[in-house]
């Protein structure tokens, strides 16, 4: 995820260290007869490689992959070996490292004639052989998907294919695409893969069916591309198109989803709770013409059209519609997934320029489904934690950037971690001049009190608030210093109580993001289901990525502690006054804005302050109050209704039975179910 940040990146290195394996060796007796490199690339910057050779065997044919690249200063190395007869019918694979900074691999599958057995980590079992099948782990390496189609492609292209070591994909030929390299245009065939991670990944291949490029996400959810040597100039053509067509793909699915479509609604006989802090209303009546609230309050002083299609909200709790203020909409599938949890306003916080344009496009003109998408433009400089390819080393740097985001209608520029302050004041003043606002993380060498002086509005992540709440620490502090710095924050120490004052001074917004640092304190005694339970309801792969984790016994008390103490400080900063806005990052899906919502109020938020802060709050500081946040006359349409009074606790703030955005409303488990989650 982006917002591992780096208070983690040390304890993600030792990790890694520590659990990467010996890689299997592969002996090639025999001359390669095929081979080729991909360049390998997140949020479109080249990370690494990925070469395969393959050679004869005495069965057929032999293929050693390898695959490798640096994430933010973390290695990231994979190996795989398949063995197949001359058809591609698989009979030996095994595939053996990490697909991510954070996620180890380690399995096999042997192939017998009526058996195939299948070892994930250390533990083998048996199922019956299928008649046809492959064997893939993921989305990585890309030759291994690349030979998944072309088995799929010369054995009938079957609906479905079941794959080894677990799941079953769907592969579709999506049409061609004439994509002009250097000064040719080449015609290629795109393909969709479905079932290898979640949602849909795009690949291109030539009239051989040989591999071009595949355009996908890896296993912290990050945007991944994997390119052929010789057509890396065509990157974002490729990140532009697969965004257009998978949301294409993602608006004929849903079509069968069910709602109530109509340009007259009235929601009647549910408990009003409009989010402007009034009491609530029983028996109410909200009426909606065009998208739009035309009238909201009791019964009867409200009338509706003759017309009017009728949602009964009878027993439910109507609400706004819920915002989530950081958002990585990498993949189409986060559309549903936003609206089955209620959010039909996102604010995504960093993302590859021609996808999130692309998708945003999309649902505004009713093309893909989808909440409505609010845009900050990602900067970084150069770095060894950079991100994405849109650097700011310098002055005129800036205002290209600044000005390219403004242009293509972005609300507001995300700093990453690796821009210079100098190069900081110069996006914040091009980007007030220009009327937009600036939000991020506080980049490596400086803390927040500069960040904030340099014109940055807003900031993400707790952590850098609780950064400057204790005394400085020395730049080579031993990372056990810095957490426990972090968890003995006193908050009436002199260092919290200027911070606290010179946050609400400036006007400073904060995203807390705090279920990202929630996720990092599971552990054999606490799972991560414990603490949020939606993991139980996500798509199956999905829940491989949630299974296990933790860190080891010696850290885990003390980022407890202080992940206790980023819960305290939030609650320190809405006590005076300085704005907060719920986000979530990419925790789980959807479910954790609830969870979010809920930490506040541990934190010490009433409910209805923990809905404002993902409804108004964030309305008003983006300047979008006078259209969305409440639910009054002449606002947005954009309702949830909810079983269960969330004022009364929190936690019924997860029961969304029914999503209205755009004119339609929508039954949420229909939702949910239309990605693989369960309602």
């Amino acid at each position: 995820m982006k917002s591992s940040t780096r208070r983690y990146a040390w304890v993600l290195f030792v990790v890694t260290v520590s659990w990467l394996a010996g890689p299997p060796a592969f002996p090639q007796d025999t001359p390669a007869k095929n081979s080729a490199r991909f360049r390998l690339h997140k949020f479109e910057q080249p990370i690494g490689e990925e070469s395969y050779t393959e050679t004869a065997a005495p069965t057929g044919r032999n293929f050693s992959i390898n695959f490798e690249f640096t994430d933010r200063g973390t290695p990231v190395p994979l190996q795989a070996h398949l063995v197949s007869a001359e058809d591609l019918s698989p009979t030996q694979f095994e595939i053996n490292g990490r697909n991510a900074r954070s996620a180890a691999i380690d399995e096999a599958v042997e192939v017998g004639t009526d058996k195939i057995r299948i070892r994930e980590d250390k533990t083998w079992r048996e199922e019956p052989r299928p008649e046809k099948f492959f064997t893939v782990a993921g989305y990585a390496p890309a030759t291994m998907q690349m030979l998944l189609v072309q088995y799929w492609k010369s054995h009938g292209s079957p609906a479905k294919l079941k794959t080894y070591p677990t799941g079953e994909v769907k592969i579709e030929q999506r049409g061609n695409d004439d994509i002009k390299i250097g000064d040719k245009t080449e015609t290629l065939q795109r393909f969709t893969i479905e079932g290898l991670i979640w949602g849909r990944e795009t690949l291109w291949f030539d009239a051989n069916l040989q591999l071009i490029a595949e355009i996908s996400v890896d296993a912290e959810f990050d945007h991944f591309e994997a390119i052929r040597e010789g057509y890396e100039s065509a990157l974002g053509t490729f990140v532009g198109r697969a965004g257009a067509d998978e949301m294409a793909a993602l608006n004929e699915m849903a079509k069968g989803i069910s709602g109530v479509r109509s340009d007259q609604i009235a929601v009647i006989n549910g408990t009003l709770i409009d989010g402007t802090g009034k009491p609530p209303v029983p028996n109410a009546t909200v009426v909606i013409e065009n998208g739009k609230i035309t009238a909201a309050g009791p019964r009867t002083q409200v009338r509706y059209p003759k017309h009017a299609k009728i949602i009964d909200a009878a027993g439910k709790f109507i609400l706004p519609g819920l915002w989530d203020m950081h958002a990585h909409f990498e993949q189409v599938e986060w559309g549903p997934i936003y609206l089955a949890a209620g959010a039909t306003t996102v604010r995504d916080v960093g993302n590859e320029l021609e996808f999130i344009t692309a998708v945003r496009d999309a649902i505004a003109n009713s093309r893909g489904l989808g909440p409505r998408i609010l845009a900050a433009g990602v900067v970084d400089g150069d770095g060894p934690l950079a991100l994405g390819v849109e650097r700011v080393n310098n002055a005129t740097q800036a205002k290209e950037w600044v000005d390219r985001y403004h242009d293509l209608g972005f609300q507001q520029i995300k700093i990453y971690s690796s821009v210079k302050l100098a190069n900081v004041e110069a996006v914040t003043t091009e980007a007030h001049r220009l009327g937009m606002t600036v939000t991020g993380h506080i980049p490596e060498g400086m803390n927040a009190y500069e960040g904030v002086e340099a014109g940055m509005d807003q900031i993400n992540h707790i952590e850098y608030v609780a950064n400057i709440m204790h005394k400085p620490l020395p730049p080579d502090a031993k990372p056990m210093d810095r957490l426990e710095a972090a968890a003995n924050v006193d908050l009436a120490s002199p260092e919290s109580q200027k911070a606290i004052a010179f946050l609400k001074s400036h006007g400073t917004v904060i995203d807390p993001t705090l279920v990202v640092f929630e996720g990092f304190t599971v552990g054999p005694d606490r799972t991560l289901e414990s603490l949020e339970p939606g993991v139980a309801k996500v798509a199956p792969e999905l829940a491989v990525q949630f299974a296990g984790g933790g860190l080891p016994p010696e850290y885990r008390d003390v980022i407890r502690r202080e992940f206790a103490k980023y819960v305290a400080i939030a609650g320190a900063l809405h006590r005076a006054g300085i704005p907060i806005v719920a986000g979530t990052d990419q925790s789980v899906p959807g479910h954790s804005l609830y969870r979010e919502m809920e930490l506040y109020v541990q934190a010490g938020f009433t409910p209805m302050e923990a809905i404002q802060a993902a409804t108004i709050v964030p309305a008003k500081l983006m300047k979008l109050d006078n259209e969305s946040g409440t639910i009054e006359a002449g606002k947005r349409a954009d309702l949830i209704l909810v079983d269960g009074n969330p004022l009364e606790n929190i936690h019924n703030i997860r029961n969304v039975r029914t999503v209205i955005t755009n004119g339609t409303a929508y039954d949420t488990a229909e939702l949910w179910k239309s990605v693989g989650f369960k309602p």
